[in-house]
């Protein structure tokens, strides 16, 4: 995929690879060929997918409320959706967390019975109170009702934390200056990611609209088949997630092996249903 520029809410941010990053300070560029060129401090500000790498489960954060909590507090029965963000970004970050919402209300699973949530601020100098409020807006996107509240979790961390996070979790970003001049900003890819139970990276969901058929596949996948149904089994061994491109595409190569496995069995059938009607006239004799 080429590298394209896009303009978001006032600001830029630019999508590469299938990630959008955010923010661009250098926005008097042009877009189409000089948006090809990746700006050099967005390189450090990329993507490592580390499947199956564990989560620093021992780290301290404190949730929406101020109380301190471990990260591992939050896995232990069900696969967790993350999402990595910081709570004052004005541009992409609400773009993330409003398609997470979107996606895992499409979905069909519901938060606290299939899965839980977890985002946390890449910004040490974010609050409870900007948690509490990202936390408010996005169960009001969610709409999962009560139940919700208790499995969706918004934290904030000391610097130690979040780089242990950002490291198990290969979400790379920088900080960039903003409008004022301050380096209070960040350069960041715009991704959702799923955990299994037990706290090990599983899956990586790319861009900022997210399909409620992927996110669904992802969740199955991150809880070893223990949601889902029939269907979603079927759907899982169908189509095959790409790491490189952050989505589920349509396996081929298996397709054609159903078709083959359901001619062979119709041709067998029919083989067997003639060679019958043959030997019938003899039993009758």
């Amino acid at each position: 995929m080429g590298l394209l520029g896009l303009r978001m809410m006032l600001g830029l941010a630019v999508l590469v690879g299938g990630y959008a990053y955010g923010q661009l300070p250098d926005g008097g560029k042009p877009l189409g060929a000089a948006a090809q060129a990746l700006p050099q401090y967005l390189k450090n500000a990329g993507l490592e997918q580390r499947l199956n790498q564990p989560l620093p489960l021992t780290d301290s954060f404190l949730d929406e409320t101020g109380k301190t909590i471990v990260l591992g507090t939050y896995f232990r029965e069900r696969p967790v959706v993350m999402a990595l963000v910081y709570f004052k970004c004005g541009m992409l970050c609400p773009q993330v967390l409003h398609g997470m919402a979107v996606g895992l209300k499409a979905s069909g699973f519901v938060a606290g019975k299939d899965f839980d949530v977890v985002v946390a601020s890449i910004d040490p100098t974010d609050t409870p109170a900007d948690a509490s409020k990202a936390k408010t807006e996005f169960l009001q996107e969610l709409g999962d009702g009560p139940a919700s509240v208790a499995t969706v979790h918004f934290l904030t961390g000391p610097e130690s934390s979040i780089t242990a996070l950002t490291e198990a979790t290969g979400f790379h970003y920088v900080r960039v200056p903003g409008p004022d001049g301050k380096m209070d900003q960040f350069a960041h890819s715009s991704v959702i990611m799923f955990a299994t139970a037990d706290g090990r990276m599983s899956e990586y969901l790319s861009g900022i609209d997210y399909p409620s058929r992927d996110i669904r596949l992802a969740l199955v996948n991150a809880s070893h088949n223990k949601i889902g149904t029939v269907k979603d089994l079927f759907l899982l061994y169908c189509c095959s997630y790409v790491p490189s491109a952050g989505k589920y595409t349509v396996d081929v190569l298996r397709l054609l092996g159903i078709a083959a496995m359901v001619t062979l069995a119709g041709m067998g059938t029919g083989f067997y249903l003639l060679t019958r009607k043959k030997q019938m006239p003899g039993r009758l004799a």
